[in-house]
This record gives C-alpha cells, sequence and structure tokens, in this order.
C-alpha cells in the first residue's frame, strides 16, 4: 500500500472498507485484511499517532469507592498476555497499585474503543502510546479533584500509588475517595496531559506475571467452548468436505432418531469467494455435544464437490514448481540480476516447498449465540469481534447496534479466530431455532478439514558468485496463492502487504537483486497464519543463504552478517515495500545494525564458533517482521537418524519491551512452533480434500522434541523514544531456517 492510499481511507470506517454485505471486493486492489490495517493506521503524525486511537479514559478506567480500579481491555487475549500488558500501561501512568487492579473484558462495540482486531502484532505498538495517554489524563482528573476538595494549587499535589499526596502539608487522599469528584470533570485535553519519564515507570519494563495465569493454569478461565445459557442447543455441522462444494442430497431420518438430536437445519452454500461466510452444509442440533456428533455420523450425504474437487497437492506441487520456473511478475528490480547471474562465477540454485499449514489452536473455533427477532447476541472466542457483528447484522438483517459480541478468552488464535464463520452459524442455527441458545462445536477434525489454510508456496532461489565467493547477483521467484483469493477475483499473485514479508524487502547488500511473484491459483481457503508469509519467504531467503555460504566455504553466520552489509537505515520503499506493516517507514525503517545485532546476541548465546562433536551442528537465521527484528540460533544432534534439538538461543529487538517476560514467553512459543511447522507441519489435498483428520496425521511438537534448553536475548530495549515494535508473530520466521 501506498502512503497516499492510507491517506485516501484514513476517514473509513472498517466497515465501509467491508462494503455492502461484509465484503468480498478487493476495493483499490487490497484485500480485506490489508484494508483494516490501513484504515486501523491514521495519518502519520509526529509520534506515529494522529489521535485516531481512542485516549478517553472514561472508556477504559472505572475507580470504586473502595479504591478498587477497573481497567477495560478491548483486545484479545490468547495466551499472549496483552490483557496484562495494555492494562500494565495504564495503571503505571494513573500510580495505580497494581494489586487493586482488575481487568475486564470489553464487548465489541469499535465505535465505542476503537478497533478491536487483534492480529498482525498491533496491539502494543499502537496503543502504547495512546493507553500511556489515557492513564495519564485519568491520573491528571484525579490530582485536579484533590487540589479542588483541598483548596490548593494542582501544581501542589501529585499521585502516588493509589493516592494523592499534597506535598506541603503531607495530607493524602485515596483514589476511592476522589473517583466521584474526579469522574465528574472534563478530561482533559491531550496536550496538557504529562506523561511519566520513563526512570518513573512502576510495572512498564518489568516483568509482570501473566493477571490470566493462575485462573488458565487452574482450570478456572473461562472461553468460548465455556460458554453456557439455560436451555441452549449443540450443533456440529457436516460441512462440504470440498471448499465451494454444497449438497446434493441428504437422508435426516437415522439422524433424527438419534437419541437427543432435536432438529437438523440446512445452511447453503456461500456464494465464492466466500469471505467469512460458512461454508455451509448440514447441521445437526441437540440437547448435548455428543448427540449432535451421533446425530451428524448418522447423516447420509451426497455432496457436489465443485469448482475445486480435483485439488490435489502433489499435482500442485509440480504445478508451483513450473511456475517458479518460468519468469513473473517482478516484485523488485535492483541492477539487472539476470545479466549478473549469466556472468557469475559460480551459480547456486535452490527450490524450497512450503506444504500448507493449519493453526490447529488448542481451542477449536466455538460460538455461542442467542437471537429474537431484532437483536442477536454472541459468546466468542474471536479475535476480531467487529467483523462478527458486522457478518451477523448483514446476514440477520438487523443492525450492527443490534449485534453484541462478548469476546471470551480464546485457547489460541495463530489468526484462525479473526475469521467469525464459526461465530456466524451460531447465530443463524439460534435464528433457525426460533431464538433458542445454540452452542456451535468444531471438533479438531472440523478445525483441520475447515481452515483458512496458511498458503502453499514454491520458492526458488539463484545466486550468483564472484571468483571470492560474494553473493554478486540474487533472484528469487516465489509462487503462492494469495490471501487476496477470498475476498473477491482470485489475483493468482501475492499482494503488496504479501510480498512486503520478506520477498522484495531484503535488506542484503547485493547491488543485481530480483525478486518476482508467479502465478498460482487458490483451490481452498487462504488465510492469515502467525507472521502469514514471512514463514514461507524467510524459510527460502535464510535457508539459501547458509547454502551459498557453504558453495563459497564460509561460516554462514559470517556470510549473513556480510550479505546485509554496512550499518544503514534503509527507507523500505526503496526496496519496493509500500506496506512496511502499515507503518510510517520515516518512523520504522529497515535498521541493518538492528538485524546485525540480532544475529550476533543469537550467536554469542549459543556459543557459535565453538568445536562440536560428530553428529552437532548449529544453524542460524534472523528476518525483519511487524518492524521488529529477531535471530534464532538452534544447535541440533543427529543419532541414528534421530534429530534432537539440543537448544535454542532467539534474540529480539521490538523496540520498547514493555513486558519482558512477556516477550520472554512469545519468543519461546514462537521456538516450538517454529520447530513443529518445519518437522512435522504439512496440510495435504487429494481429491480436494484435507487428508489429516486430528493430532495423529497433523502432529504438534510435543514436550520431548523441544528444545532441551532456550534462552530469549532481548536486545536494544533501553531507547523509550523509538516507536515499538510487534512481538506476537516476529519470533516465528527465522526457527524453521535456523534448523
Amino acid at each position: 500500500m501506498k502512503a497516499e492510499t492510507f491517506d485516501r481511507i484514513d476517514n473509513i470506517s472498517r466497515r465501509g472498507l467491508l462494503g455492502a454485505g461484509g465484503a468480498f471486493v478487493l476495493a483499490m486492489g487490497l484485500p480485506r485484511a490489508a484494508l483494516a490495517e490501513a484504515a486501523e493506521q491514521p495519518k502519520y503524525g509526529a509520534d506515529g499517532q494522529s489521535g485516531g486511537w481512542r485516549d478517553d479514559p472514561t472508556l477504559f478506567v472505572a475507580i470504586g469507592e473502595d479504591g478498587t480500579v477497573t481497567i477495560t481491555c478491548h483486545r484479545a487475549e490468547m495466551g499472549q498476555g496483552i490483557r496484562t500488558s495494555l492494562a500494565m500501561v495504564i495503571a503505571d501512568e494513573l500510580e495505580a497499585d497494581w494489586s487493586r487492579v482488575r481487568i475486564e473484558q470489553a464487548v465489541g462495540d469499535e465505535a465505542r474503543y476503537g478497533n478491536q482486531n487483534t492480529d498482525g502484532s498491533r496491539s502494543m505498538r499502537h496503543l502504547f502510546t495512546p493507553l500511556r495517554r489515557c492513564g495519564a489524563a485519568a491520573r491528571t482528573m484525579l490530582e485536579a479533584a484533590a487540589a479542588k476538595r483541598w483548596g490548593v494549587s494542582v501544581g501542589e499535589v501529585a499521585a502516588s500509588l493509589h493516592e494523592v499526596v499534597h506535598r506541603p502539608s503531607g495530607r493524602r487522599l485515596g483514589y476511592g475517595a476522589l473517583a466521584k469528584d474526579a469522574a465528574a470533570l472534563a478530561v482533559p485535553d491531550r496536550g496538557t496531559v504529562t506523561l511519566k519519564a520513563p526512570a518513573a515507570f512502576r510495572y512498564i519494563g518489568r516483568d509482570v506475571a501473566s493477571a490470566d495465569g493462575v485462573a488458565m493454569t487452574t482450570g478456572r478461565a473461562n472461553y468460548g467452548i465455556d460458554a453456557r445459557l439455560p436451555d441452549m442447543l449443540y450443533a456440529v455441522i457436516a460441512r462440504p468436505p470440498v471448499y465451494g462444494g454444497k449438497v446434493k442430497s441428504v437422508d435426516k431420518a437415522a439422524a433424527l432418531a438419534v437419541p437427543g438430536v432435536v432438529r437438523i437445519v440446512d445452511l447453503p452454500a456461500p456464494t465464492l469467494p466466500s469471505v467469512f461466510q460458512p461454508l455451509g452444509g448440514v447441521a445437526v442440533l441437540a440437547a448435548n455435544t455428543w448427540a449432535a456428533i451421533k446425530g451428524r455420523e448418522a447423516l447420509t450425504i451426497a455432496w457436489d464437490d465443485g469448482p475445486n474437487a480435483a485439488y490435489d497437492s502433489d499435482v500442485y506441487r509440480a504445478e508451483l514448481e513450473r511456475a517458479a520456473r518460468a519468469p513473473g511478475q517482478v516484485s523488485r528490480s535492483d541492477g539487472d540480476a539476470e545479466a549478473a547471474l549469466g556472468k557469475a562465477a559460480r551459480r547456486i540454485e535452490a527450490e524450497y516447498y512450503i506444504p500448507h499449514l493449519a493453526q490447529a489452536p488448542m481451542e477449536p473455533p466455538m460460538a455461542l449465540a442467542r437471537t429474537s427477532a431484532d437483536r442477536c447476541e454472541a459468546w466468542a472466542c474471536t479475535q476480531d469481534p467487529q467483523a462478527a457483528r458486522d457478518l451477523i447484522a448483514e446476514a440477520l438483517k438487523i443492525p450492527v447496534a443490534d449485534v453484541t459480541i462478548h469476546q471470551t478468552l480464546l485457547g489460541g488464535g495463530f489468526g484462525r479466530k479473526s475469521k467469525p464463520d464459526y461465530v456466524l452459524e451460531a447465530a443463524l442455527l439460534s435464528r433457525a431455532a426460533g431464538g433458542k441458545p445454540v452452542k456451535v462445536v468444531w471438533t479438531r477434525e472440523d478445525d483441520l478439514h475447515h481452515s483458512y489454510f496458511h498458503t502453499v508456496s514454491v520458492e526458488r532461489l539463484e545466486g550468483g558468485l564472484d571468483a571470492a565467493g560474494r553473493t554478486v547477483a540474487w533472484r528469487h521467484r516465489s509462487a503462492a496463492p494469495s490471501i487476496g483469493s477470498i475476498f473477491g477475483p482470485d489475483p493468482k499473485h501475492q499482494l503488496p502487504f504479501e510480498q512486503g514479508m520478506g520477498l522484495r524487502n531484503v535488506a542484503f547488500a547485493v547491488p543485481d537483486f530480483r525478486a518476482e511473484t508467479c502465478a498460482a491459483t487458490a483451490h481452498t481457503r487462504i488465510g492469515w497464519f502467525r507472521s502469514v508469509s514471512n514463514i514461507p519467504h524467510a524459510f527460502a531467503v535464510q535457508s539459501f543463504v547458509a547454502e551459498l555460504a557453504a558453495a563459497a566455504g564460509r561460516d554462514p553466520k559470517d556470510y549473513l552478517l556480510a550479505l546485509i552489509g554496512p550499518d544503514r537505515t534503509i527507507d523500505p520503499r526503496a526496496m519496493g515495500d509500500t506496506t512496511n506493516y502499515g507503518e510510517d517507514p520515516a518512523r520504522y525503517p529497515v535498521d541493518t545494525a538492528r538485524l546485525k545485532a540480532v544475529i550476533n546476541a543469537a550467536a554469542r548465546g549459543i556459543g557459535w564458533g565453538r568445536t562440536l562433536p560428530a553428529g552437532r551442528g548449529l544453524g542460524i537465521a534472523a528476518h525483519y517482521s511487524f518492524v521488529s527484528y529477531t535471530a534464532c540460533a538452534i544447535e541440533v544432534s543427529v543419532t541414528g537418524g534421530q534429530l534432537t534439538v539440543e537448544r535454542a538461543d532467539i534474540a529480539v529487538d521490538c523496540g520498547p519491551q514493555v513486558n519482558p517476560d512477556r516477550i520472554r514467553s512469545q519468543m519461546e512459543g514462537s521456538v516450538v512452533m517454529g520447530i513443529s511447522l518445519a518437522t512435522l507441519g504439512e496440510i495435504s489435498f487429494k481429491a480436494g480434500r484435507v487428508q489429516q483428520d486430528n493430532f495423529d496425521g497433523y502432529a504438534l511438537t510435543r514436550i520431548d522434541a523441544a528444545p532441551k534448553i532456550t534462552e530469549v536475548h532481548l536486545v536494544g530495549g533501553g531507547n523509550w523514544n523509538a516507536p515499538p515494535g510487534g512481538i506476537g508473530e516476529p519470533g516465528l520466521p527465522p526457527v524453521a531456517p535456523a534448523l
């Protein structure tokens, strides 16, 4: 996206961007994900924030007469700790006693809270400054209320750990005693609010344990699957096994005879592309989940498999390989890579295949809905409550204001739960059941068969080496179906935001550099997955660097650093990247010194360069994503053909480190997930059908295969004037290529 595109859509709501019907047009050539990201980013101000973010303390802070501070979190908690970290920011500027803070989850209400979509590693990146202002404004109001009550100048008072102190006399008033008076005051203009100096931070920059950790680990936390209403029905759905398929005929008699089955409802198949619409099929509603599952098993359905009936992963891989071996659309071109490759002393080639992946969160999609003639209320483990509201309002033909989404905790998300097809299923079935509450339950098989899969790709790279082994030419061709295919006519090429995830914005000092995208048709639902297109691009680029180093007879870490070249800041647009994760390129240039710093930190951590015994090896990789920098070094051993990951050192520079404890947790999780993708992850298709049914076929890394030691190295976090980067996704891309 070009900067002027952001300007054009700055004041358009995400709902407007979606267009009538929940949006399946590629407005301005961009998919909904990119449009939402663009709409969420206001025009760039001096601090990267123009005021498009809500910072009104009355929205996020409530103080009871007993002094309890309730902070409302409007982003989704799925294990990443955002409820804790966002509350920390407000509490710190508020000078609140953390032991007297409680956290409440907001309902879905974009008009009130602003964008609530939790993806793109944007929550802290975009909300750090606004929520600091929110806490500081509330503190300012409490100080003003105390000064007024005492009849003194506000300059004589200061908030300190849940009290306001009159400095000359030592008089004190607790927040509870001041709450009503403060609430009656006007919210101060942001220009008059003073933020704390970093040296005065109580919580920001320090380890703060997850506020939900005890409840999560003792079984008291409530997720989407835990939602209950009196007299509710449970539903499971037989969905078309092939994307774009529909029911030809169905015999319901045996299903209706299953004890506990109440009714069976036909759900129409959507018109393709499906966007976030349910896939259709036949729903079995029952008094309990087991009866609904057994009822579904008893259905006899003949399917029309539709346009994707022949989708076969092996056949499609060959198709992608053919595409990647021919010229594609130019994504970036510096110099003349073709001529330089032809004149190189040596020419190295490699191809990498990355299969479809499923997010497979531990909690599959779940939603409970209750409808009436003119309202809908839903409880769901969704990353994007506003998208769910929009979808339901359109389908039920009711105003968006009459749809309430209660956002529960999420048992993992990874991008799958930002697509609310399952929430709409619950609403449609409640309407079909006469308004009775209906909870839609997805089994693990449902989750794996009907996900929004991470794209499949073939990445072909060619490098030219000079006589000294230096890389003087680089060409990367990437063939992968696009996320844009679910929102409009299949673009058949990766969209700009996908290309800006490690294909075109590679900060290598190679004079002749070329990146291309090759045509690839989508045959299933493609969606974002933790770190999105950075997964295949980083895997290919960083693996190829190691292959070039081997060809040149050089140490791979040293070769990677040499490829990056001298310290410099690069405007992403100079590399053809007009997206830069939605951020101002002047505020967020690509900084090669920061990239090299994380490489060196990971290498130091793992003891790079030491002599290793036979059967052991070290690997290293680095990547820039979501305006953060991450590197991973891994030590492995192989005995009798058995791979063991002995140690992983992962280093990250995300700018200011608000809650180091949660950053470390995100990096540790990224290491395990990255190993899982590299060693186990594959979704494959035959006759249009997913071949993996459960965790026996789509395995995840378990504790015995996790690294024996994982160390996280936090780099560059002391500069509080630097803009914050993302943290949820940047840890994942370098892990697989390091391994």
